[in-house]
């Protein structure tokens, strides 16, 4: 080095001229100095343009001699590879909404073609009344009956055993609850005049009988059919029926055997004299198909005072669970679970009225038995048996009971819906049963 030489900067202050002109590019227009030593030649910098081709050339090799970090290259990496995971996982979920949305089609077209169709009801039958309250209502007529081979084979010895069951389902245009309403079998009515049914063969003859005074609600079943129900049922309540299930208790022990079992409560121990003993304790009691037919069967349980409250009580309680299950993801979600359930349920069920829509929507709202959207009542009576046999009902309390489901109002004994507790918290509304029947008899 010289002596008089001014020693050279350090090596900070050395610049690159790529660097430099990148670093003073905001002074695009004006020619940029650069100087190594003090005494070597100046070189002149073009101005450079930030628009311009060579800037971004600059800058993109600037950017190239950038060293990439170990984070950085791995973040990279992730992130494509997410990309992919999202592009495949977009890809199988398309695929499986389309053959599910297929499936779903298919099996609502071979379910609504095997229903057995069955002519019972009239929705223009002029005991409806206040006809305008009830648009949007949906009004299903649930008969479970029994053939007498079918339950002597289940009851050895027992000829002629039979249990029937007559539930009105009431669900409001709004859908925000749903209301069961059980009819004693032997409620004494005034049949109408009905065609003959023959149960066998699910066929109505020319024939058409007399009406009666005085007899049992399960009489207009076994002369008349679901026609004969359906009428007598709506002059008892004014409602329109839109929808009739029936349902053979035969079916019910493939039904439950298809979706693996269901559990319901015994409130104590379930003995009865022709079925044996059912449950031995309180508590959750487990059915499989044949045990749930003896448990919607029995008739003559010990410590009921009445055989027809406690067994409608059981019968609500079994329907509700199995509807339950049915709706489930444990059932809904495996193929050959849901198989097995709909062939048993279209072997076992007929009527008009209960396409798919219209059956999940019955099942859909008695899914909701856990939450207190739905109330299982019994249609009001004395809780006595008369001279005759027969329950008698007490018609202010069923015209009221029935009045309210019409304008779709407090049921007798009920709390206004929506009611604040004094916590603040909203509260459900619920019936008072005994409000709607006296007597002594289980509900």
């Amino acid at each position: 080095m010289p002596p008089n030489a001014d020693p050279p900067p350090p090596a900070r202050q050395r610049e690159r001229p790529i660097a430099a002109a990148l670093a003073r590019s905001n002074n695009a227009r004006a020619s940029t100095t650069t100087r190594e030593w003090r005494n070597t030649e100046t070189q002149q910098i073009p101005a450079i343009e930030p628009d311009t081709a060579a800037s971004k050339q600059i800058k993109v090799r600037y950017d190239e001699e950038k060293p990439a970090t170990r984070l950085r290259e791995k973040r990279l990496r992730l992130d494509q590879r997410a990309a992919q995971l999202t592009k495949a996982t977009v890809g199988v979920l398309a695929l499986i909404v389309f053959l599910a949305t297929g499936g779903a089609w298919s099996m609502k077209t071979w379910y609504d073609s095997t229903l057995e169709e069955i002519a019972a009801l009239d929705v223009n039958s002029a005991d409806i009344k206040d006809a305008p309250a009830q648009l949007g209502d949906e009004n299903f007529l649930i008969v479970g009956s029994d053939t007498r081979a079918g339950a002597a084979r289940e009851v050895p010895g027992v000829q002629g055993a039979r249990s029937d069951a007559v539930m009105l389902a009431h669900i409001p245009e709004d859908r925000d609850r749903a209301v069961v309403v059980s009819f004693p079998r032997d409620l004494e009515v005034t049949r109408p005049a009905c065609q003959r049914w023959d149960a066998s063969t699910r066929q109505y003859s020319e024939e058409v009988v007399p009406g009666a005074q005085r007899v049992k609600l399960n009489t207009a079943y076994a002369v008349g059919g679901p026609r004969c129900v359906t009428t007598l049922v709506q002059q008892l309540s004014g409602m329109r029926m839109n929808h009739f299930v029936g349902i053979d208790f035969q079916g019910f022990k493939s039904m439950v055997d298809a979706v693996g079992g269901v559990t319901v409560k015994a409130n104590g121990p379930i003995v009865d004299q022709e079925m044996g003993t059912i449950a031995t304790k309180a508590g959750p009691l487990p059915l499989d198909g044949t045990k749930a037919l003896r448990f919607v069967r029995a008739r003559k349980v010990e410590g009921d005072l009445t055989s027809d409250y406690g067994r409608m009580g059981r019968q609500q309680q079994f329907i509700g669970a199995l509807l339950r299950k049915a709706m489930s993801n444990d059932v809904l979600t495996n193929p050959s679970k849901l198989t097995s359930f709909v062939n048993a349920f279209t072997a076992a069920t007929y009527g008009e009225n209960i396409g798919v829509d219209d059956m999940l929507t019955l099942a859909q709202s008695m899914r909701g038995l856990d939450t207190g959207s739905i109330q299982f009542l019994t249609l009001p009576t004395t809780g006595y048996s008369n001279e005759r046999g027969n329950e008698v009902m007490m018609r202010e309390r069923t015209d009221m009971l029935f009045q309210a489901l019409i304008n779709d109002t407090p049921l007798p004994g009920e709390e206004p819906a929506n009611k604040q507790d004094n916590g603040g918290q909203e509260t459900t509304a619920r019936a008072d049963d005994s409000t709607l029947r006296q007597g002594t008899g289980n509900p």
